[in-house]
């Protein structure tokens, strides 16, 4: 016979903010955790519908909002940095 585990609410939280917040996938996070892919699939699709409120008090979709905010200004950034970079090495090498 089977034993059923069961997580304690803030293992449930925790494991969610691994893989919401922090962008880990299902399969490392899962194995990380030593808990099923599934059983971390299923509360992370249930935290998404639920629009749950993480600790911090934020909703999920206002985490993914500014997760994609500052990717968009990473990506800026990084063009910023590399036409400096560009512009540097011109002008070293009219020297």
């Amino acid at each position: 016979m089977k034993k059923t585990q069961s997580y304690t609410p803030e293992f449930r939280s925790e494991a969610v903010k691994l893989v919401l917040e922090q962008g880990l996938t299902l399969e490392l996070a899962a194995e990380r955790l030593a808990i099923p892919k599934s059983t971390l699939a299923n509360w992370t699709s249930a935290a998404r519908e639920q629009g749950q409120k993480m600790p911090g008090g934020r909703s999920i979709s206002e985490l993914e909002a500014e997760i994609t905010r500052l990717r968009k200004e990473l990506k800026q950034v990084r063009e910023e940095r590399d036409v400096i970079k560009k512009a540097t090495a011109y002008f070293v090498s009219a020297t």
